[in-house]
């Protein structure tokens, strides 16, 4: 199965198990846990997490559980980039594709600065491999950065295998409600 078709199956899984996942649910605290007992989180200081879309892994309570003592920041779609902002409550709108951006775009740091990436996605392989959207952000993104990279969302979006690019930048951790997946 192509990049095409896995999006489209995705796709129609998520019509059908999302709605009947409560926000803030303990799925998400479940995956909340899991990043909570790294060591690398226990030594983190800045922290990527995306603000997600209703079709994407819940992140509400991660964003305000962590924001309390970590600087947290979001992605912010900068033509074909995207810009890392630290996160302000009361500096966000919607942005590129109808996404939750931050605003103070003064507050923007260099991808290198980060500890810890924590990445959406519309399948995982178990072998850390990551299928997006399509544009790429992400890709380019974790490519300037030596974070350690963890993947987070639903049991079904585990595939086996998944085809990739050379472009494309594997996950060092995988998280859903059951699985837990540690690459390297």
């Amino acid at each position: 199965m192509g990049k095409y078709e896995i999006r489209n199956v995705i796709r129609e899984l998520k019509k059908n198990i999302i709605p009947l996942v409560a926000e803030g649910s303990t799925l998400e605290n479940n995956i909340i846990s899991k990043v909570e007992s790294l060591p690398q989180f226990k030594n983190c200081n800045n922290l990527l997490l995306y603000n997600s879309l209703p079709d994407e892994f819940p992140t509400n309570n991660a964003l305000c559980r962590w924001s309390k003592h970590l600087n947290i920041y979001l992605p912010k779609v900068n033509g074909k980039n995207l810009d890392i902002i630290r996160y302000a409550p009361d500096k966000i709108t919607s942005g590129a594709f109808g996404i939750s951006e931050p605003t103070n775009i003064e507050d923007k740091i260099s991808p290198s600065m980060l500890d810890i990436i924590i990445v959406p996605a519309v399948a995982f392989d178990t072998n850390g491999n990551r299928l997006g959207r399509g544009k790429g952000y992400y890709d380019k993104l974790l490519g300037n950065s030596r974070a350690l990279r963890i993947g987070i969302g639903y049991d079904f979006q585990i595939l086996d295998i998944l085809p990739t690019d050379n472009h494309d930048i594997r996950m060092n951790y995988i998280f859903t409600p059951t699985y837990s997946i540690h690459i390297y």
